[in-house]
């Protein structure tokens, strides 16, 4: 396949429709004529003329293509096809120029599919971003008007099927809205009165009103597109290595040709050896695999800045997990429900306080109140109990929510603020201790205590498959920070098999353990590796790769750990579609809020590497190896070109390879666990 020029970013230029137009005719009359010249020998002298016009023709398109790219900043490689095409005329191997020259004109088609089939999952989320919205303009009125003007504050109209266009609060009881395109979950989601929607939502169910909190440039989904462009934009060292390796390649093969030309003394060697040459494993093939890497990565819900974070994926040798809200779910959960003596003896059971707590918590900002409110409404929707009467609520900041119920005074809130008819020692004393990893609400009817609600930190239920599946993969430390107290971290990490446990940090200090960390394991490298290392990481500068090294990634929740994720060499920030994680400070952000794509990510990153290895390496051996066949004269100039076009065409669909989801066992090699046996908790000096 020979490329007729490219941008100065490495990307294809688009054919006019004109120009590809009078390209086909202008193929489509040489080939009549050469037909015509096989069958008709009078007419051969004229379909031999042809031939040569239409190769002139291409030749000058090639230089012309060539030197706007020399112009760009970019090399010209198509010298090798230029060479190649007017060598075959001159040995009159006619067929083999026609060969060429179809070769050179449907290049640009064939390298513009791979693209497109690389890029079709970046190109979909892109290609659906919010472009209007409907805006009230008064009482039942509403314009419709370009995102953009869209401002804070904005009272806006979703119609059933269209997308949120902006970030924005529920105004209705309900809302139902599919998220797929943010989080790639395949159900919708309810979103409730007050709560807040991402851009990027279709709404599912009946139309809505919703109150813009964000303009579409800070909105969740433009984020995420600027993030697919920032990424379509870039090319990854490797890439850039493989263009640059091209000229050697272009020399390599000129050498080859001109041995083979000088040795045999026969002219159409030099020929069958250049029909041949190919540098397009190393032009197409490695930025198709990458493209094809990083839309494998957003299918699963994974967005990266650049397509250099993907090749860095592979290499990580260190990963650090913040505990709340990444390891653990996003807020505690109820573990349980304590009845007071006086419950007990007024016929209230935990169920039904649980409800009473979870009313009252509705109208409460508390970190608490959700967990709270959230089991309260998993026990009513099993229809034992129905939802009991709140009027009058307010929330007293510090203490707690105060509210009324069927003519009684509620309290949730500090164990201080719901007993005002009793000393709050006198309650406690009715209930066990908590543990220290553990929290709580209480509950007060009328001034008593009626008992409380127990909330812990409770593990994701995918987190320990998620460490475990990184340990399979070779990652060799894996290391949780957190500001929590040592006991607390203990316990959430001996669920999720943490041994290395760094507690009671502050975020400067979780800043400063990356850094200590990655010096110490470069240390550690080092000292393992020596002279073979050393002679390794130069021979890899030496060719244009950079040594990887140490490579440490730091997963959070995006909320608060933007310092210590622009610490790390790849800084990863979970969200749930409903926060705005998609800080500076992250290179990777997983919009589904699954930590089992931590791993996921880092096998995809080791797969789309190994398939660009294979794509390019393939391709050259096989090139280099027919080159030299060819000069011995074994390969015809005819059948020299299919076989480059064929060497071509297998290294690039080789490279698309990247695109498909596969379980790779060849990434999932045994590894030895964190250094210590034993877990091994660092509190905070």
């Amino acid at each position: 396949m020979r490329r007729m020029g490219r941008s100065g970013d490495g990307r294809t230029r688009r054919m006019p429709a004109r120009s590809r137009g009078n390209v086909i005719a202008l193929m489509s009359l040489g080939i009549l004529g050469l037909v015509a010249g096989v069958m008709w020998d009078p007419m051969r002298t004229t379909a031999v003329a042809l031939l040569v016009a239409i190769s002139i023709a291409t030749v000058l398109v090639s230089v012309w293509g060539m030197v706007h790219d020399i112009r760009r900043g970019h090399v010209g490689v198509d010298v090798l096809a230029i060479v190649a095409l007017m060598s075959t005329v001159v040995v009159r191997e006619y067929w083999a120029s026609w060969i060429v020259v179809v070769m050179i004109f449907s290049g640009r088609a064939i390298e513009e599919y791979a693209q497109s089939r690389a890029q079709r999952n970046l190109a979909a989320l892109v290609d659906a971003a919010p472009s209007q919205a409907h805006r009230f303009s008064g009482p039942d009125e509403w314009e419709t008007i370009p995102v953009d003007a869209v401002r804070v504050g904005d009272m806006l109209l979703v119609k059933p099927g269209e997308t949120v266009p902006v970030d924005a609060v529920v105004c209705e009881t309900t809302a139902t809205v599919d998220m797929s395109m943010i989080t790639g979950e395949p159900l919708p989601v309810d979103v409730r009165k007050g709560e807040t929607i991402a851009s990027g939502g279709v709404n599912t169910g009946v139309a809505i009103t919703v109150k813009a909190v964000a303009e579409s440039r800070d909105s969740q989904y433009q984020k995420i597109v600027d993030l697919v462009r920032s990424a379509q934009d870039s090319r990854p060292e490797a890439v850039r290595t493989a263009d640059m390796l091209s000229v050697p390649f272009t020399v390599v093969s000129f050498a080859i040709a001109f041995l083979a030309w000088s040795v045999s003394g026969d002219a159409l060697r030099f020929a069958q050896v250049l029909v041949i040459a190919t540098p397009c494993p190393l032009l197409i093939a490695a930025p198709v695999a990458f493209m094809g890497g990083t839309g494998r990565l957003a299918r699963n819900g994974i967005v990266i800045k650049a397509q250099d974070v993907l090749e860095d994926l592979g290499s990580v040798s260190h990963v650090f997990f913040d505990k709340t809200g990444t390891l653990t779910v996003k807020r505690p959960q109820v573990s349980r429900v304590e009845l007071s003596a006086h419950a007990r003896e007024s016929g209230i059971d935990a169920d039904e306080l649980l409800v009473i707590a979870g009313m009252v918590e509705s109208h409460s900002s508390h970190v608490l109140a959700k967990g709270v409110e959230s089991a309260a409404r998993d026990v009513l929707a099993t229809g034992s109990y129905t939802a009991p009467h709140i009027e009058d609520a307010q929330e007293i900041m510090g203490s707690g929510v105060e509210a009324r119920m069927d003519g009684h005074l509620v309290r949730v809130g500090r164990a201080s603020f719901v007993s005002a008819s009793e000393p709050a020692s006198r309650a406690l004393e009715q209930l066990p201790d908590l543990t220290s990893y553990e929290m709580a609400t209480y509950v007060g009817l009328d001034g008593i205590t009626m008992g409380r609600v127990v909330l812990r930190d409770v593990a994701r239920s995918d987190s320990r498959s998620a460490i475990a599946g990184l340990r399979d993969m070779g990652v060799p430390r894996i290391t949780m920070l957190t500001g929590d107290n040592a006991i607390s971290a203990a316990a959430i990490a001996g669920e999720v098999g943490i041994r290395d446990v760094r507690a009671g940090l502050l975020p400067q200090d979780k800043v400063e353990a990356v850094r200590q960390a990655r010096d110490d394991d470069s240390d550690r490298v080092g000292e393992h590796e020596g002279a073979r290392g050393l002679m390794r990481g130069a021979l890899r500068r030496m060719v244009g790769l950079k040594d990887p090294g140490v490579v440490t990634m730091m997963v959070g929740d995006g909320v608060n750990d933007a310092p210590v994720l622009a610490a790390a060499n790849i800084g990863v920030a979970m969200t749930d579609g409903s926060s705005n994680a998609a800080s500076q400070s992250a290179q990777v952000v997983i919009m589904n809020d699954d930590i089992a794509m931590v791993p996921k990510a880092i096998d995809i990153s080791r797969q789309t590497r190994r398939v660009m290895r294979q794509a390019v390496y393939g391709g050259l051996a096989a090139a280099v190896l027919c080159m030299v066949v060819a000069g011995f004269g074994f390969i015809p100039a005819v059948w020299g070109a299919i076989i480059q076009e064929v060497i071509d065409v297998t290294s690039i669909l080789w490279a698309l390879t990247s695109i498909a989801d596969r379980r790779d066992g060849r990434s999932m090699a045994s590894s030895s666990d964190d250094a210590s046996p034993d877990m091994e908790i660092e509190p905070a000096a």
